[in-house]
Formats: C-alpha cells, structure tokens, sequence
C-alpha cells in the first residue's frame, strides 16, 4: 500500500510538472522601448512562436525570416530586419 501510495505522489507530481511547463511556454513579454524585427533573430534567441513551433527559444536556423525577436526601437532595418513577417505588409 505504502509504494502504491508513493507512485501516485511521484505521477502527481510529475504531470504538475508537465502543467507548469507549458504554462510557461508562450511569447515573451515585449520590454519598454523595443520592437518586433523579423529576421534577426539567431537560432534558439526567438522572442516568440511560429507556424513551425509554439515557443520562444525554438528556432533551429539563424535569421530565418519568419523568426523574429525583440529589438531596441528604431534599430530593426538597421540591422538588416524587417518590421513585418513575411507575406505581410504593415
């Protein structure tokens, strides 16, 4: 009964686990004075997610064009970013 006991704990917990995790997976939150620049972002530095994947920190190639990342205002374009996604017009 005693090990019955501990396994159900160990199971709670770990699907807690699971929970908190993906709770936590999301965008991350834009600081003051920073904008979206798309295509600057290194693999792995992505501020939020795409249709390839849902959360920040996943991407796997760098300056991939649909990746995107948050940037001091005014500095996107100059670093060779863009202020849409791709496709789309602002």
């Amino acid at each position: 009964m005693k090990n019955a006991s501990s396994l159900h704990a160990a199971v709670a917990g770990l699907v807690a686990l699971g929970l908190s995790a993906s709770v936590m997976a999301g965008p991350a939150k834009q600081p003051t004075d920073t904008e979206k620049c798309f295509g600057v972002a290194k693999a792995g530095q992505n501020d939020c997610g795409t249709a390839k994947h849902a959360c920040a920190a996943s991407s796997k190639t760098d300056n991939d064009p649909s990746e995107w990342k948050y940037v001091a205002k005014g500095t996107c374009e100059k670093m060779g970013g863009k202020m849409a996604a791709p496709g789309k017009t602002k």
